[in-house]
């Protein structure tokens, strides 16, 4: 059984852990010096960061797809250090970096739980350009959003008992989560019309398992540059990390 069945079908009574360590061990990699590189301009009448499109991993690419720095995040929106780096460094890496086409900035879902995954399926819910601001603000209310969620766990005891295409909808209901997301422009309704899609729904789990096996990710968040895996977490190390593979911020 694939883990986002596991998760489908499992009880939700076990606490969750909201601390700011890496949810995971710890990834290793290596770093390149190179020299600055020269700021490629976006479109006429565009913003590289007003520019997402999905990626055949299923990934939510902000940016210049042609960059020569290609960053990628692999984010649980249930994990306290995500939601850490999205509130100290996400600013940051969009406006200074990602804006001025040397750096793009790709986000996938890796799914730890049940919760969890119906976040990831909620975020994808409008269109592309939608997905990291729902993230971001999954992750920079994360406190209230985890506390509802909490709160929430009890009613979902037999949920075993719920019908396939309600599943998702009732961890929805009762962590909170339609509320939240209607406040932000995802009506209930469009929440519940995407979550019943139960199958697609899954393979948002079952894509996370596969590349964290076939990547090696076994901790949020993790950054891949340029296909290497880094180890560096926090939005201090990781602008180090772009800086010295020849990124330069934009000018004020």
């Amino acid at each position: 059984m694939t883990i986002s069945r596991r998760i489908a079908f499992a009880t939700l009574a076990a606490p969750l852990a909201l601390g700011l360590a890496a949810c995971g061990d710890s990834a290793e990699g290596e770093l390149t010096s190179s020299e600055p590189i020269e700021h490629i301009a976006a479109p006429d009448g565009q913003a590289w960061t007003d520019m997402v499109q999905v990626t055949d991993a299923d990934g939510y690419l902000m940016g210049n797809p042609d960059a020569p720095i290609k960053l990628i995040e692999y984010g649980s929106l249930t994990c306290g250090a995500c939601a850490n780096f999205a509130q100290t460094g996400a600013d940051a890496l969009k406006e200074d970096y990602v804006s001025t086409g040397v750096v793009s900035f790709e986000l996938r879902n890796q799914v730890h739980n049940a919760f969890d995954l119906t976040l990831a399926a909620l975020v994808r819910c409008s269109a592309p350009e939608s997905f990291h601001p729902l993230a971001d603000q999954v992750w920079k209310n994360f406190n209230d959003v985890m506390g509802q969620m909490q709160g929430g766990q009890a009613q979902l005891a037999n949920l075993s008992d719920v019908p396939d295409e309600q599943r998702f909808v009732a961890i929805a209901d009762a962590a909170g989560f339609l509320d939240f997301f209607a406040a932000r422009g995802i009506s209930r309704d469009q929440a519940a019309a995407c979550l019943a899609d139960t199958e697609e729904v899954m393979a948002i789990g079952d894509r996370s398992e596969q590349q964290s096996e076939e990547l090696g990710v076994n901790a949020t968040p993790t950054f891949i540059l340029n296909g290497r895996v880094l180890e560096e977490r926090s939005w201090e190390d990781l602008e180090s990390v772009l800086q010295t593979a020849g990124a330069r911020p934009a000018e004020g």
